[in-house]
């Protein structure tokens, strides 16, 4: 007999988990991307433990009826592609439909939808890959997503996340790039218990740099609003009074995702 087996599903849903889930924060900006597709003007970001013990997001979105519930647990489940050419007019921030399977994999999951015209919403558990109960539920229109005990079932994943309060900062910092990123979303991070930012998601990249940075930042960025050639550059620089020896704060977004990149970075120096 050979050696070479076929993985089972669970397993290569576990190990498939690690590609997509680094940490809490990649949890955090999968579901909060997932809300920006799914048309939400309000976002709500809430973790606890650093978001290996509780993460929450919140949104009042376009919501799921019950099919699309359960299927958005699978892997390779999407509503963003119907064919091969669709992959060369992407515009949507997620689309290969493998981010709420790999989350379902490594924790426990809980999804609570509503679609406007439907008079009851749908709640679905998932624990490590599989669905335990679905059932109707009483939720407002839009979706909210909890993801709980991350990690649990693969210790070494578990064995090299950093301490609570390093896995809280990184979500922060996050929450900050998406804040700045969608200023015309009104988007509530809360930590803890307390709530750290909340923006008004008026448009107002000022209102939103407010949020992120206080009023002593606020009030001394100069905007950028320039195109040439096909390429829009928009965002703000911060005048010489509130100059930085470091390289944190300079936060890029290309085509709505945040990203950086050394090519970019060497750019605008």
């Amino acid at each position: 007999m050979g050696k070479i087996k076929v993985l089972d599903k669970i397993i290569a849903d576990m190990i498939a988990a690690g590609e997509v889930v680094e940490r809490p924060s990649s949890v955090v900006k999968e579901l909060f991307e997932n809300s920006l597709d799914a048309g939400a003007q309000r976002i709500t970001v809430e973790i606890r433990g650093g978001g290996g013990e509780f993460i929450k997001v919140t949104d009042d979105g376009c919501g799921m009826d019950n099919d699309d519930a359960e299927l958005c647990l699978v892997r390779y489940a999407t509503s963003k592609l119907r064919d091969a050419d669709s992959l060369y007019s992407i515009k949507t921030m997620g689309f290969r439909g493998e981010a709420l399977a790999s989350i379902c994999a490594v924790s426990k999951v809980t999804v609570d939808t509503r679609k406007s015209d439907s008079d009851c919403g749908i709640r679905i558990i998932c624990r490590g890959g599989e669905i335990t109960e679905k059932t109707e539920a009483g939720c407002p229109q839009g979706t909210s997503i909890t993801v709980e005990n991350l990690f649990y079932n693969t210790p070494a994943r578990l064995k090299f996340m950093k301490k609570p309060a390093t896995e809280s900062a990184y979500i922060e910092e996050l929450a900050g790039k998406l804040i700045l990123a969608n200023p015309n979303i009104s988007v509530r991070f809360i930590k803890d218990g307390k709530e750290i930012f909340f923006s008004k998601g008026d448009g107002d990249l000022k209102s939103a740099v407010y949020t992120v940075y206080g009023r002593a930042v606020a009030e001394n960025i100069i905007f950028v609003d320039y195109e040439r050639d096909g390429v829009a550059i928009k965002g703000c620089i911060g005048n010489p009074n509130i100059a930085k020896p470091t390289l944190k704060y300079e936060n890029f977004c290309v085509n709505g995702r945040i990203c950086r990149t050394t090519t970019m970075v060497s750019a605008l120096e």
